[in-house]
């Protein structure tokens, strides 16, 4: 935190609190409003519709946001901000907020670097070229900005934020390989709580269809698009498919008790959605187990260091997390059979020494300094689960390995052979 000096002038004192790691912001003219600034102090930028006044700063080559509110709504922006980026939320960068006695208060963000306001998607689209597989890129370009919005509302409710303000306007968008990642630019009106109730988050989706369906007419309107999609019909789609994705990381099914595979199947479809599993619980249930899964957003190298924590192995990224969903199903199943909790790194032992041992100690000898053990026991799970969907029912480990050493272990050997003698086992340091 830093403290300016009261003012000793009269015109108020001036308080700053700053997060470490950015400028201290004084040389700028505090204490006047924000939409009194001179083009000496602010830049422009692309930058959406706000009800506040926004100034953009640069200061030592970066860019900062700079906006006006009340002091009760700046104070609480701040701390909201903050927690948002610690619970890994796709938020802008919160840097400090300037309390003006006097004055309103001013919050401080980094700008999102690479990121556009919505209307300047549309007014900067790219040639359709960029889609391929939908040749018109308006319409590619909606089906984007749908499934951007649509995952940064199921985001924002599995960790219990109500948003209570979601529209176009108060969201930035960055390209990510091909779709677009959502951002939430202002949140005066979110809540956090520990969970929320299937009606808060009704409400939050109908007040982000009205908002959306709003944003959409007035930019046909204001830049004279054609009015396609419909912005009635395209918010219904927000709200249609932000329940179907809801269903899909939050629903409970009976599965069978021999269709364990089917649980694999579930985590692969989560993960495809940018989702992960925290934990998985079998309960029994007529006809075979209920499945819950518990689902969450991890930060980068999470999955790494998870399964470093746990069992001692190093392994990329697809390679972890591939191996946490085989443990968490592993222990949901000890927990299934035994009926009472399994602690977390008793699972990981047995996992372990029953699994993942196994797998790996039946790796041919003159094989082991050219195939990387984690990379073997990715390729036998994912071929178990291949050979369980084709039969409908779970196929087990010992069959998966053995179907694996004969059909497919060979033909990774012959490859590695092909790109020459090198150790490709290197970084890898086993357990202990």
């Amino acid at each position: 935190m830093i403290d300016a000096p009261a003012d000793t002038t009269g015109d108020g004192g001036l308080r700053f609190l700053m997060r470490p790691g950015h400028p201290d912001f004084l040389g700028l003219p505090w204490r006047q409003p924000l939409d009194a600034w001179s083009d000496e102090h602010c830049v422009d930028v692309a930058a959406g519709i706000h009800r506040h006044v926004v100034r953009f700063v640069d200061i030592d080559g970066a860019l900062y946001a700079c906006k006006e509110l009340p002091p009760r709504l700046a104070d609480r922006e701040y701390r909201v901000l903050r927690r948002m980026a610690e619970e890994q939320m796709p938020v802008v960068e919160v840097v400090g907020v300037v309390q003006r006695r006097g004055l309103e208060h001013v919050v401080i963000t980094r700008y999102l670097e690479y990121s556009l306001p919505f209307r300047m998607l549309f007014t900067h689209r790219r040639p359709a070229a960029e889609d391929e597989a939908d040749p018109h890129s308006i319409s590619g370009l909606h089906r984007r900005l749908l499934d951007a919005m649509t995952l940064l509302l199921a985001r924002l409710h599995l960790a219990g934020f109500y948003w209570g303000d979601c529209s176009l306007s108060n969201t930035l968008f960055r390209r990510d390989a091909g779709a677009l990642a959502a951002y939430i630019v202002d949140v005066e009106t979110g809540e956090w709580h520990a969970q929320l109730s299937p009606g808060q988050r009704f409400a939050d989706v109908e007040i982000a269809r009205l908002n959306v369906a709003g944003g959409l007419m007035d930019l046909q309107a204001q830049l004279g698009l054609p009015a396609e999609p419909d912005p009635v019909e395209f918010s219904e789609r927000l709200g249609q498919q932000y329940a179907q994705l809801w269903a899909e990381l939050t629903s409970e099914v009976v599965i069978g008790v021999d269709e364990r595979y089917r649980v694999d199947a579930r985590l692969r479809r989560l993960n495809e959605l940018g989702f992960d599993v925290d934990e998985v619980e079998l309960e029994a249930a007529d006809g075979g187990h209920r499945l819950r899964v518990r689902t969450h957003v991890a930060e980068q190298g999470h999955h790494r260091r998870r399964l470093l924590e746990l069992t001692g192995l190093h392994a990329q990224a697809n390679q972890a997390r591939s191996l946490l969903n085989d443990l968490t199903n592993f222990r949901a199943v000890l927990e299934q059979r035994s009926g009472r909790p399994v602690p977390e790194a008793v699972a990981a032992y047995r996992w372990l020494d029953e699994v993942f041992t196994r797998v790996v100690e039946a790796i041919p000898p003159e094989l082991e300094a050219r195939l990387e053990p984690v990379e073997v026991f990715h390729e036998v799970i994912e071929h178990k689960w291949y050979l369980s969907e084709q039969e409908g029912a779970d196929v087990g480990i010992d069959r998966a390995l053995s179907s694996y050493l004969t059909s497919v272990l060979p033909q990774s050997a012959d490859e590695q052979r092909v790109l020459g003698d090198e150790d490709t086992s290197e970084g890898w340091i086993g357990w202990g």
